[in-house]
């Protein structure tokens, strides 16, 4: 390839390249700040000091699967683990459409107002299709993104359970040992398994419209099972009399489920997020479920449980893991999908060859 042939986009514009105009001195800085940008240990200690461009960098290398980024992660996860637990973690979920983040934007406002600091963790859905995300929460929570004690980090859902992203509970860990009190995770809401986003909160929050034809879906077992408080938005305007019978329906529904075992009785709020009306009672709601499970032992005891469910999360991520980077499985995957495709074995057979080569 000829010299002309090798010149970049860049370099075929009329301007002269930036680079050119920087000294060999400022050259040199620029190396070396990038060289040492990711320094871990210096990540470390700017997360520790509330530094939320080091916390974002932070999740970041928790979310990469690249190898160097990996062991990174595994370092700040290592070094933030003594400073973390000291927060309350609250899962957020409802139907699209329910206005998760108009609800989340007002209350954590509310929450900073009060001299709490706020993380959000909101997990945005994942396209099967392209396999992208939109991960536009930061513009629909245009005030809240603008305070210095709020964090909001959008992440892809990927094709983990529930709309939750892999690595959400180690992102968990970071925000705490950055000195966030309030961790709010806000799940997809398209129907899938919840079970991953109440097995990391302390406290699980529903969303529900009124009017919008699933009242009486409180009477099946399932997610209205997990929650510890159902809130209906959007009880403004016109729609204050349905929202009202709705909140009937739903208390006589939370009456069939058996107690639960943290003794707290789940509640049903009405709110208007839009005009930061009923914000102040549920957060009153859920200090008086913190004073509550604090009490009774259930807050340490749940926390303990989770961890428990994480190790065997941890370990089947591993082992799967390490499964499909098995030089061997690569092949032999590649040979039994061709046999599927001419019909010459069956998934279950090629699953079974598959697992006898690990």
């Amino acid at each position: 390839m000829s010299e002309e042939q090798q010149k970049s986009a860049l370099s075929e514009s009329e301007s002269n390249p930036a680079s050119k105009n920087i000294s060999a001195e400022s050259a040199k800085k620029i190396r070396s700040f990038r060289k040492n940008k990711f320094s871990e240990k210096d990540l470390l200690n700017d997360l520790l000091k509330g530094n939320k461009t080091a916390l974002g960098r932070g999740i970041t290398l928790i979310e990469s699967n690249q190898k160097t980024h990996q062991k990174q992660a595994e370092f700040l996860i290592e070094g933030a683990l003594p400073h973390a637990h000291k927060s309350i973690r609250i899962g957020i979920t409802g139907v699209p459409g329910v206005g998760k983040s108009t609800f989340i934007e007002s209350f954590g406002s509310y929450l900073i107002d009060q001299g709490k600091k706020v993380a959000v963790l909101a997990v945005d859905p994942s396209s099967s299709v392209s396999h992208g995300s939109i991960l536009g929460d930061k513009t629909r929570m245009e005030n809240l993104v603008t305070k210095p004690n709020a964090f909001i980090r959008p992440s892809p859902s990927g094709d983990s359970l529930g709309g939750v992203a892999r690595k959400t509970r180690e992102s968990i860990l970071l925000c705490e040992a950055a000195g966030f009190d309030v961790i709010l995770i806000e799940t997809v809401g398209v129907g899938q398994s919840e079970t991953t986003v109440h097995s990391m909160t302390d406290f699980f929050l529903l969303l529900k419209l009124a009017g919008a034809g699933d009242e009486l879906q409180g009477i099946k077992r399932g997610i209205v099972e997990m929650a510890d408080a159902i809130v209906i938005n959007k009880a403004d305007g016109e729609n204050q009399k349905p929202a009202r019978e709705a909140k009937l329906e739903f208390k006589r529904a939370l009456q069939l489920y058996p107690p639960k075992e943290s003794e707290w009785k789940p509640e049903v709020k009405l709110c208007s997020a839009l005009y930061n009306e009923g914000v102040s009672d549920i957060w009153k709601m859920i200090t008086e479920f913190k004073a509550k499970v604090d009490e009774n032992g259930y807050f340490l005891h749940n926390r303990l449980e989770q961890n428990k469910f994480w190790l065997f999360q941890t370990v089947n991520d591993y082992l799967k893991s390490r499964f499909y980077d098995d030089p061997r499985i690569k092949t032999a995957l590649k040979e039994q999908l061709d046999l599927i495709e001419n019909n010459k074995t069956t998934a279950f057979a090629a699953a079974k060859h598959l697992l006898s080569l690990a």
